[in-house]
């Protein structure tokens, strides 16, 4: 990614003269256990008593709760991240993650360690999720302006050793890999059983889904499913061109579909593409599959040429859309796509893309960006965010944290977006009233399907070909 254009990038040998930082206390913590009143009658009925009796959460809104009544609102979020030589691409991603206000929620105000998975391998032990929980700290109970992330660097780069050296790196990899580091650490299954993938036909698309789900929850449990994981429909189908159908299309008929979870979207970039929807739609497209890029079709027990199709199906409560914004040639050179996309900042409808029936209205706001402003070889990082408390937006230049106008600084529209943080909101629709809340965040488990996001909906209906197994399943 070539070298960071930062103004404070050399600052590294004043920065380890005064590598101490005051340490800060942690707020009280919750658990998974909440106490709810309860109506108990006498022996002989004619009395009812309420009582407090435990119960395991379903969602975080005591952590919310309790994290919103603890923050001094003052200076909370608003704090720079030194660089430590070309470390912008990590900044501005950990700026976005601090204000995704349910994963911040989740660092400060609930009992992480005790979800700590130490046995996973594909983990690092709680390394990566202890030094990413004493950042957010910093940035949100401390009182610095700035902030060094050089703990935070040893462990990721631990994890990912790409990240080891300070070489300019790409954003949306850190973000990836910060994210999957985190899921493994705090995966709440320790052994994970095998689960044999599942391919389907498309004549029962609804309870495949919740299928497909139910397999995938047997092996990943996290805050992170909770909060960034929604799922894809990818569907095949046939296109042999030795084989000719009654209507004239080529093919056996042969059909394929996977339920796939995704913890962000890929968004292509063409010279047609002016807004983020029209990213979206690119991304759903259907496309043929031809050449070396045949399919092999288990009908014809051969690779044909086909048809893919990838369409929304579930979406998380946090969405994060990636801008495919840098691309290779065939060659192995690097460049970047400097189109500028306009994308909205608030009530972006997704219903027409979703394509399952179940779920809860898909409309998002956005809370924070991360730009890249250059070139391949000489760019430079930086984030905007929406702080929780005083709801403004925020430009975050390494160590530099100043209050912005986002009509000035032309929010939503521009060549430098590149990953985008979306928050779902539910809203009243009846325009007369101004009420909004923000999505609660369900504990996914293999134990509790009512709180499957397939499952939220005005109606809920029973598919009957919906096999789950739940004699079979683990509490968690």
């Amino acid at each position: 990614m070539g070298k960071c254009q930062s103004a404070d990038v050399s600052r590294r040998e004043e920065r380890n003269e005064n590598k101490k930082h005051r340490f800060l206390e942690s707020m009280a913590r919750v658990g998974s256990r909440v106490f709810l009143p309860e109506s108990i009658s006498s022996p002989s009925r004619r009395n009812v008593y309420t009582t407090l009796k435990e119960h395991k959460a379903s969602t975080y809104d005591h952590v919310h709760e309790l994290v919103n009544d603890g923050i001094n609102e003052r200076g909370s979020g608003k704090v720079g991240l030194e660089n430590l030589g070309n470390t912008c691409f990590m900044n501005s991603s950990l700026q976005c993650l601090s204000n995704t206000e349910p994963l911040t929620d989740y660092f400060l105000g609930y009992d992480y360690r005790g979800e700590i998975n130490h046995d996973n391998i594909l983990g690092t032990k709680g390394a990566l999720v202890r030094s990413y929980a004493e950042l957010t700290k910093q940035l949100w109970l401390g009182r610095s302006e700035s902030y060094s992330p050089e703990e935070f660097k040893s462990s990721i780069g631990q994890f990912a050793p790409q990240f080891e050296g300070y070489e300019q790196q790409d954003a949306q990899e850190l973000l990836a890999f910060l994210l999957d580091g985190i899921h493994e650490d705090l995966n709440r299954v320790i052994t994970k059983p095998y689960v044999e993938e599942k391919d389907f036909d498309g004549t029962n698309d609804e309870g495949d889904a919740i299928i497909s789900w139910s397999n995938y929850l047997l092996r990943n449990k996290s805050i992170v499913v909770d909060l960034f994981q929604g799922q894809l429909k990818n569907t095949m189908i046939c296109r042999n061109n030795k084989i000719i159908q009654a209507d004239g299309t080529h093919g056996c008929g042969h059909k394929n579909v996977k339920f796939d979870p995704f913890m962000y979207l890929s968004l292509p970039i063409s010279d047609d593409c002016n807004s983020l929807d029209d990213c979206l739609s690119l991304f759903c497209e259907e496309e043929t599959l031809q050449g070396d890029n045949q399919w092999y079709c288990s009908k014809c027990q051969t690779h044909v040429d086909a048809t893919k199709k990838i369409d929304l199906w579930i979406l998380p409560p946090i969405l994060i859309v990636h801008l495919k914004r840098f691309k290779f040639s065939v060659t192995g050179y690097r460049s970047k796509i400097e189109r500028q996309i306009c994308y909205p900042l608030s009530d972006w409808n997704l219903s027409k893309k979703k394509k399952s029936e179940g779920g809860v209205f898909p409309l998002y706001d956005l809370y924070a960006v991360s730009h890249h402003r250059g070139t391949v070889t000489g760019g430079h990082y930086t984030a905007h965010a929406k702080n929780r408390f005083d709801r403004e937006w925020y430009d975050f230049n390494d160590s530099q944290c100043r209050k912005v106008d986002k009509e000035k600084e032309k929010l939503g529209f521009g060549p430098s977006a590149y990953c985008l943080f979306y928050n779902r909101v539910e809203r009243q629709h009846d325009a007369t009233q101004a009420q909004e809340t923000t999505t609660p965040i369900r504990r996914q488990s293999i134990s509790r399907p009512e709180l499957w996001p397939h499952l939220q909906r005005d109606t809920v209906t029973q598919w009957k070909s919906t096999r789950v197994a739940f004699d079979n399943a683990s509490a968690d």
